[in-house]
């Protein structure tokens, strides 16, 4: 065979070179139509979410996959240029832990914020607007930065940095994340629109749902209780406190608490003057803040870690009855503009109906003292005066009777009836004392205790109430009467073996008395006298008397008495 000559291996090797150069375009357009399908997938998958806030991870996580990058964020460009959110992917839970704080939108991330343009970087560092990474932060080298527009309103950025391998990105990885960010634009809309009107179909749902139970009679603090867990679920919030005034009006009390700690929200105590929902409090406007305020570790301390906060006024200027105080969890979207606006109407409306439901309270409240009045009023001028009339007859017709049983058959009878208009002049001086609902007025609580022995005595012991006892009696005096009483029957109950007890409060010239009699055995003359030495001191403190002894026809009186004046 002779040998090839040199000038014909030259159409062989430009053949290859072709081949091989055909062979890296080729894989070149299959890599430029995968990552078109991976953008295509991406722009499908972004756009069929609509929570806002798993739209706005969902676009960063898509994005780092794209460009093969190691670390990625989306930050949220609040009202005044600054990061009012940081939604960072690619760093573990240690990571984030050991980060001092987010980025607040200055040197890198602010230029971007004030030129919202692409920017590619190969070095973070070298760039003159670099400030260096917050303590904590990890190192990053390559930087790909891009702006998240929305109906041309800049919504964010959308950072990517360590592309994988230790290169740069190019124009590519810049052309699908500009692309991607087109995209999450619409998505983000999207997101927002779904929210805003599930939000005003939620409002009027709430509106009419809290109007309805306070108007249908149901008590303030379950509506508010209903209210405040509304509010939460319109604003998406993780807990929610509601405030109301002290007596002095320097403090909020939390009262009412609903979310994911709302059981370790403790009543605490907001001073109005230089927090937060003071602010709301005292000018009848909503406020929020990104970051959480110092009174929020109070108002929504426990298993969730401070972040947004919102304050927004129950009632209008002047007229603010409390404060909501609204938060979310440490790095979540803050309260927008809308949800403030939503949740102050809200509440206003709640306030309006609190206000109306009140008023029917008032009005049922004066028609039942009304009823109480006229009651009262007939008790004393009819009833009254014709038993009086009946007992001056029967003392009258006494002298007439010869026969001694029946004489004394009658005096027994005017002596009834003479307890008999007691009793009812004690009723009319109750009716004549208006209570607000919840009051638990000194008459009750005798009768309580009262009642309260017939389980361990047996039987019920009798009961005679003279006097304005819930009108005459200081609190001083009030609150020693029960704990007197409820000693005195406890004695009844183990140590007199009685089959019959009376007690009798009366109030009149000037003093409180409290007697209580019983048939028993009598005082022991062994027993214990810690109990009875402990009526005499809370007699001899407030200027009383206290006297125990046995009766001629069997059994013990007890006597305590105390001036009220």
């Amino acid at each position: 065979m002779g040998e090839i000559e040199p000038g014909a291996l030259i159409p062989h090797m430009r053949l290859d070179e072709l081949l091989s150069e055909l062979h890296v375009r080729l894989e070149a357009v299959l890599a430029t139509r995968d990552r078109v399908h991976a953008l295509l997938n991406a722009v499908v998958s972004i756009g069929s979410e609509l929570d806002l806030e798993t739209v706005l991870r969902r676009i960063v996580e898509t994005a780092i996959a794209l460009v093969d990058a190691t670390y990625g964020a989306l930050g949220a460009i609040g009202e005044e240029n600054t990061l009012v959110q940081f939604i960072p992917v690619g760093l573990t839970e240690e990571e984030i832990a050991r980060i001092e704080h987010w980025p607040h939108g200055l040197g890198l991330l602010g230029l971007l914020i004030k030129q919202p343009q692409s920017l590619r970087l190969a070095r973070i560092c070298e760039h003159p607007e670099s400030h260096g990474f917050p303590p904590g932060h990890p190192p990053m080298g390559s930087f790909l930065g891009v702006p998240i527009r929305v109906r041309e309103e800049v919504f964010g950025n959308l950072y990517l940095t360590e592309k994988r391998g230790g290169g740069e990105f190019d124009e590519e990885d810049e052309a699908i994340v500009t692309a991607l960010a087109t995209a999450a634009g619409v998505a983000i809309e999207n997101a927002r629109l779904y929210e805003e009107s599930r939000r005003r179909e939620m409002w009027l749902q709430v509106s009419s749902e809290v109007t309805t139970s306070l108007l249908s009679g149901a008590e303030p603090r379950e509506v508010l209780t209903l209210m405040a867990r509304r509010a939460r679920e319109m604003a998406n919030a993780d807990v929610v406190a509601v405030l109301l005034p002290d007596e002095t009006g320097r403090l909020l009390q939390v009262i009412i608490a609903d979310g994911d700690a709302c059981e370790q929200v403790a009543p605490a105590e907001v001073p109005v003057a230089g927090s937060l929902v003071g602010q709301a409090f005292t000018s009848g406007e909503p406020f929020m803040a990104a970051e959480p305020v110092e009174e929020a570790s109070a108002v929504i301390a426990g298993r969730v870690s401070p972040g947004p906060v919102a304050a927004v006024p129950i009632g209008a200027v002047g007229i603010v009855r409390g404060v909501l105080s609204l938060g979310k969890r440490s790095g979540r979207i803050p309260f927008s503009q809308a949800e403030l606006s939503m949740l102050h109407s809200f509440a206003g409306q709640a306030a309006i109906a609190l206000e109306l439901a009140e008023s029917r309270m008032d009005a049922e409240r004066l028609g039942l003292l009304e009823d109480r009045d006229r009651i009262a009023k007939d008790l004393h001028d009819v009833v009254i005066q014709r038993l009086f009339a009946i007992a001056m007859t029967l003392m009258s017709t006494v002298r007439l009777v010869d026969r001694p049983e029946v004489s004394s058959r009658l005096q027994n009878a005017i002596d009834e009836l003479d307890g008999t208009i007691r009793q009812i002049r004690s009723t009319i001086f109750a009716l004549q004392i208006p209570h607000h609902d919840g009051d638990f007025s000194l008459r009750a609580q005798v009768v309580s205790l009262v009642e309260s022995a017939r389980a361990h005595l047996g039987f019920l012991p009798g009961l005679t109430l003279e006097g304005q006892l819930d009108s005459k009696v200081p609190a001083q005096v009030a609150e020693q009467l029960p704990a007197v009483l409820r000693e005195a029957l406890s004695n009844v109950v183990r140590h007199a073996r009685a089959s019959k007890a009376e007690v009798s409060v009366e109030v009149g010239d000037g003093r409180l008395t409290l007697v209580v009699r019983d048939n028993g055995v009598g005082l022991p003359r062994d027993g214990r006298r810690s109990g009875l030495l402990n009526l005499q001191e809370r007699a001899e403190r407030l200027g009383g008397s206290f006297e125990i002894g046995p009766l001629a026809e069997g059994g013990t009186c007890l006597r305590w008495s105390v001036p009220l004046g």
